[in-house]
């Protein structure tokens, strides 16, 4: 298969014709192969518009919607982002090609160590990524510019969004009854979170966040 020709089809097909404009992201998503992030047998179909199962009820999250949450963000060089969710490494790969410095937890050994030796083989040395439970985020690091959920949850715990920076920003696909999930993103100002909604789309829920309390609008 020609993985070249499928990054550029996603690029043209699913990105540039959902608002994506930051240049970055785009170059990004245009250079990462993302067929190493995915389980082998499913390579043929790791730039199709859909999330891809990796196994422990975890995804590589929709090329578009991964790529939405970040333009959402406004991304700096000087950030310091967190990632809840490593994963394979895909989504904290784009953050490390933009941002200074990634903190990616990860739940799951075995996903985080294919994280870590995925970035290693492209040369991102700016993404650390640290077991532990996703639910905690990773406080000892905080506080953070950026806080990414690589996945849907019900609400924001408040522990994680407590780690966010003064001016700093949020963003989760929060899944409400019924399977609608809205792209919300809060910001902290004068020591004060507030959020709003900014699109409607679909992708699977992270574990541990299937009926969290706590921050939600």
């Amino acid at each position: 298969m020609d993985f070249s020709a499928a990054r550029r089809t996603m690029v043209d097909c699913q990105i540039l014709p959902n608002n994506v404009t930051d240049q970055r992201i785009i170059n990004a998503m245009m250079e990462l192969p993302r067929e190493i992030f995915v389980p082998r047998p499913k390579r043929n179909v790791a730039y199709a518009d859909e999330s891809l199962a990796l196994g422990f009820g975890r995804f590589v999250m929709e090329p578009m919607i991964t790529a939405r949450l970040m333009q959402m963000l406004e991304l700096k060089p000087t950030d310091v982002a967190l990632s809840i969710g490593a994963g394979t490494g895909y989504s904290i790969a784009i953050l490390g090609r933009i941002v200074e410095t990634v903190v990616a937890i990860e739940q799951v050994s075995s996903l985080a160590q294919e994280a870590t030796k995925n970035l290693s083989e492209l040369g991102i040395d700016n993404v650390a990524v640290i077991e532990g439970q996703l639910i905690g985020g990773a406080p000892k690091q905080s506080p953070y510019n950026i806080i990414f959920f690589d996945g849907a949850i019900s609400e924001v715990p408040k522990v994680i969004s407590d780690q966010l920076e003064e001016e700093g920003r949020l963003i989760a696909m929060i899944k409400k009854p019924g399977g609608i999930c809205r792209a919300h993103l809060m910001s902290r100002n004068h020591g004060v979170i507030s959020g709003r909604n900014i699109f409607e789309a679909s992708t699977p829920l992270l574990p541990s966040f299937e009926q969290e309390t706590i921050f939600s609008f």
